[in-house]
């Protein structure tokens, strides 16, 4: 955690977090990586290393399938309000779960297409990671960024020609390149706004 400026004292409740998601795992295949390790950089690190770039106070985490970055993210941040959105039952039930046992007050899911969530206030950051192309992302997900908001897509290799396709009005801030202690895959993180 120190590698990423968070406090050491984090990793109780993240190991919580990866204690559950190992054991709904076995019944319900929330993810592929299964190795404690291997989920610590693939999972929490990867998830917490965009923190830096996280915009304002409210968050919507889309296609968050385990809770993934957003319960990594709620956990490190208790003062971010942090919105978990899957259209899969069972992601979101164990979401809810997490969310209980975690006792994390500041996050939520939502089970719903999301195209079609309407929330009472719109996100001042919308995140994703490994949902979908990044035109897709913002065609998607963009009703959901408040003025000023920021739309921010977790890439693996640098997306390069997929951001020529991007719909007016989004515009890429910037192309960062993450770097995960412990991993040494790429990441990239697209950083999005309106025109």
């Amino acid at each position: 955690m120190e590698a990423l400026g968070l406090p050491a004292n984090l990793g109780q409740l993240l190991g919580a977090y990866l204690e559950l998601l190992l054991r709904w795992n076995k019944a319900y295949n929330l993810t592929a990586v299964t190795e404690p390790r291997r989920m610590v950089t693939h999972h929490l690190l990867d998830s917490l290393a965009v923190l830096p770039w996280i915009h304002g106070s409210r968050i919507a985490d889309i296609g968050s399938g385990a809770g993934l970055p957003g319960i990594p993210l709620a956990i490190a941040r208790p003062d971010l309000t942090v919105v978990l959105v899957d259209t899969v039952g069972k992601k979101v039930r164990f979401q809810k779960q997490a969310i209980l046992e975690l006792g994390l007050a500041n996050a939520s899911a939502v089970h719903a297409r999301v195209e079609n969530y309407r929330p009472d206030e719109p996100f001042d950051t919308v995140i994703s990671r490994a949902f979908a192309a990044t035109a897709d992302f913002v065609a998607l997900a963009g009703h959901l960024v408040s003025a000023g908001g920021r739309m921010l897509a977790m890439k693996g290799r640098d997306p390069g020609d997929e951001l020529k396709a991007l719909p007016e009005p989004w515009v890429v801030v910037d192309v960062h390149q993450i770097r995960v202690p412990g991993l040494t895959a790429e990441r990239h993180l697209v950083e999005l706004r309106r025109n």
